[in-house]
């Protein structure tokens, strides 16, 4: 341990890579190296002796609620790789046509304290970890806090922002940023990021006077980590959220660089703000899980469980799913043909509660979901010749995709009847 700073040594080393101090006694014969300046031993030292404890916080929030999404989930190993799209609509994932039809607005503050497995979250919770103390020692647990919440919304956003539907021809970078389907989204990813824009940004605006360790550690030295994890990100593009990634690193980056820095045991005539500011977004948070809480059952009567991935031959469960169906179909076509678009949002919510049949009918289902959201942006209204040229262009391109899928779904319901046990009483003629 560094005598001068109190920062941990590996072994053999001769300086303390923090503060710069010698590790061991020199040779009177020969010149004692440089001691480091008074100024960057108080900093050093204010550093280290800085508590963290709402980077633990964090952590043990974040296990909390995935203990209590298990729980809802039956408790079973197999939903440990992932949990099923009820609980993570239940506990506030994020869902564009939730946010967009049902007004639920917390759905950008929730995502960022769940996880959808068990991986994801020793991977966040690990980063956390270890990015965490050093951002909440550097700025203090007020400016942290404020820091973490913001750029997890800010996260949540640019994910919400770049769902485009299924009609956007994407190219490799286009799938890199952009969604064609509207799938829950969670994770703390974005607020990490966000830690990480405000590490570098920190690195670089001080970078004239921080200890030789923290240079190396924030500023250009992170570049190397923020290149890796975009391009994991591009790599798992359809299965990452990298624009929730880049849009909590950016919001992280602003903020460092708008908010200004005071070295540990400086005094602040701001102080009392940033401890209003870290109360006031912890009450965000309080709000938005109270809301969660309010409207847990709104999903499906169904009890929150993982349905198993695989065929339910069960007559029941494919009249409920025909029943579905048939009800999108007819939101669809009072949307398109008659501009009532009032049946859309209880027949999408009625798709999402179907029971699951097989991967053919899970995406037949997805596909009518998407025209279903995609026909309240019809606009019926409108009376411009511009405007209505556009909405003629979208209902003639919505009711083509349609026919496609129906002459699809037709195709589907032959294969079936034996299929789902369902008996076949027409006389034979």
């Amino acid at each position: 341990m560094c005598r001068s700073c109190g920062a941990i040594v590996g072994a053999g080393q001769t300086s303390c890579g923090v503060c710069g101090a010698p590790t061991t006694a020199q040779p009177a014969s020969r010149p004692s190296q440089t001691a480091p300046d008074r100024e960057t031993v108080r900093f050093a030292r204010a550093i280290m002796e800085r508590p963290y404890k709402f980077t633990i916080v964090l952590l043990v929030t974040n296990l909390f609620v995935y203990l209590l999404m298990w729980q809802s989930s039956g408790m079973s190993l197999g939903v440990l790789g992932v949990f099923p799209k009820p609980v993570l609509t239940a506990y506030g994932a994020k869902l564009n046509y939730l946010i967009n039809f049902n007004h639920e607005w917390w759905r950008f503050v929730t995502p960022m304290f769940i996880h959808v497995n068990l991986m994801h979250l020793l991977v966040n919770m690990y980063s956390l970890w270890i990015i965490g103390p050093y951002v909440e020692k550097l700025y203090g647990a007020s400016k942290f806090v404020v820091f973490w919440v913001l750029t997890g919304i800010a996260g949540v956003v640019a994910s919400y922002l770049t769902v485009v539907g299924p009609d956007v021809p994407l190219g490799a970078l286009g799938r890199f940023l952009f969604k064609v389907h509207d799938d829950p989204s969670a994770g703390a990813s974005g607020a990490l990021f966000g830690l990480v824009g405000v590490l570098f940004v920190f690195g670089i605006k001080f970078r004239r006077e921080l200890p030789e360790g923290f240079k190396r550690a924030f500023g250009t030295g992170l570049l190397p980590m923020i290149a890796l994890n975009l391009f994991i990100g591009y790599l798992g593009r359809g299965i990452i959220d990298n624009a929730a990634h880049l849009g909590g690193l950016v919001a992280g980056a602003g903020l460092a660089l708008l908010i200004d820095y005071r070295r540990p045991g400086e005094r602040s005539g701001v102080a009392v703000l940033w401890q209003v500011l870290r109360v006031t977004v912890l009450a965000l948070v309080a709000v938005s899980f109270i809301q969660v809480a309010r409207h847990f059952n709104d999903a499906p009567p169904a009890p929150l469980v993982a349905l198993p991935i695989q065929v339910n031959k069960t007559p029941d469960n494919f009249v409920v799913f025909a029943k579905a169906m048939n009800e999108g179909q007819e939101a669809f076509y009072a949307a398109i043909q008659d501009g009532d678009a009032h049946n859309v949002t209880p027949a999408v919510q009625n798709l999402n509660n179907a029971p699951y049949l097989d991967d053919k009918a899970h995406e037949l289902r997805e596909t009518l979901r998407n025209l279903l959201l995609e026909s309240l942006t019809v606009n019926p209204e409108a009376t411009d010749a511009k405007t209505v040229a556009a909405a003629k262009q979208k209902k003639e391109k919505l009711i083509e995709q349609f026919e496609a899928w129906t002459k699809d779904y037709n195709e589907w319901l032959k294969t079936v009847r034996n299929k789902y046990g369902l008996v076949d009483n027409t006389p034979n003629q």
